[in-house]
């Protein structure tokens, strides 16, 4: 029996995603970084934009791979429903700003209506204690086009403007991340 329980376990950790270290509570850590809205660069500050209110920060594994992009769509077409909230979004991954400012146009994802940040060495990542995996050698896109950097672990964390985490989302679908952003987000603007 004994046996049994542990082989369950063992499986158990393997199976599941890995889950953000950072929780509800803890302080955000502050970032600037490179970012694109529409295909134009522009420096995302998360101190300067928590002055008007929440911040939905999703870090993402990389543009133009089929979750991100399920995910980049889902939170542009629900935008006006996150700024209604007094939120705003920021879409974080290891991709370059040339990649991005291509991504944060592209009328199938981000459409213009969602900002993006590059975070090319990790460092933003890692210090909301993401998991960060190194780039497959080969590994292509949706479009093709060889993917050279490395991949953040795909969560969202809700930072309320005093800079603390409101709420760490982090092992479900695309689609189901950006549900459960918004429904956290709609309980913070209800709350106040």
């Amino acid at each position: 029996m004994k046996r049994f329980f542990l082989v369950f376990l063992l499986a158990s950790v393997i199976s599941f995603p890995v889950c953000a270290a950072l929780k509800e509570g803890d302080a955000a850590p502050d970032f600037e970084a490179p970012a694109s809205l529409a295909g134009k660069a522009f420096t995302f500050s998360l101190k300067d934009t928590l002055k008007k209110g929440p911040v939905v920060v999703y870090f993402y594994p990389s543009a133009y791979t089929g979750g991100c992009n399920i995910q980049a769509h889902t939170f542009a077409v629900n935008n006006e429903k996150f700024a209604a909230a007094g939120a705003t979004v920021i879409g974080v991954s290891l991709d370059s700003i040339a990649r991005l400012n291509d991504f944060s146009a592209d009328p199938d994802y981000c459409a213009g209506k969602i900002p993006v940040a590059s975070d090319v060495d990790g460092k933003i990542a890692k210090s909301y204690e993401l998991a960060v995996r190194e780039a497959s050698a080969g590994r292509k896109d949706t479009r093709g086009v060889e993917i050279g950097h490395g991949f953040a672990e795909r969560t969202t964390f809700i930072v309320t403007s005093d800079g603390k985490i409101a709420s760490a989302i982090g092992g479900m679908a695309p689609e189901l991340n950006v549900e459960k952003a918004l429904e956290r987000v709609q309980k913070l603007a209800d709350a106040r």
